[in-house]
């Protein structure tokens, strides 16, 4: 039932950092050049963008963090019986781990570059180079958000089935390797 509940929690916070990634590729900054009779400048839209990015950054941090935090990030507990669960839950959580940082840093990334605005300006009729953030940026971020929620979740799954599956050594089983003989 916890499980359960998480799953759906961390699904919802996927979710809206996969929404706000997705708005802010569609509300990246642009610019014109503006001239008030001498100097050609730069003249920006709306920054909002850069806050919907950071947004996402953040949901999808606090997200990561509660499946890790779930599972234990696969290494602090108790041990798993080898099965093909806990290879999975392996080969995930490193695939989850990798996507995450790809969607972090074009999100981070994002967020920066559209934030930054040159203050450049140009005497005469020069126009100046109004630099923007490139095209799919966000939406690079928002496809890794994507694909880390989907592995995430997996990832739980998997791991919660091989952590039910753990070795039970009741009272006088053997668990160990008998060196008697040698």
């Amino acid at each position: 039932m916890a499980s359960t509940l998480l799953l759906a929690l961390v699904f919802v916070i996927d979710l809206i950092a996969f929404a706000l990634a997705v708005a802010a590729e569609q509300r990246r900054s642009t610019a014109t050049v503006g001239n008030d009779g001498k100097q050609s400048y730069c003249v920006y839209d709306d920054d909002i963008a850069t806050g919907l990015g950071v947004g996402s950054f953040l949901f999808l941090l606090l997200s990561q963090m509660l499946i890790m935090v779930a599972s234990r990030c696969l290494c602090c507990g108790k041990a798993m019986r080898p099965s093909g669960s806990r290879a999975w839950a392996v080969v995930l959580f490193i695939t989850c781990w990798v996507f995450f940082f790809i969607a972090e840093a074009c999100l981070l990334e994002g967020s920066v570059r559209n934030a930054y605005h040159t203050k450049y300006r140009s005497l005469l009729n020069n126009h100046p180079s109004c630099s923007t953030l490139r095209k799919g940026v966000f939406g690079t971020g928002a496809a890794f958000v994507f694909l880390t929620a989907i592995v995430s979740e997996l990832y739980y799954v998997s791991y919660s089935k091989a952590d039910d599956a753990t070795i039970n050594y009741g009272k006088g089983k053997d668990t160990g390797v008998r060196m008697g003989n040698i």
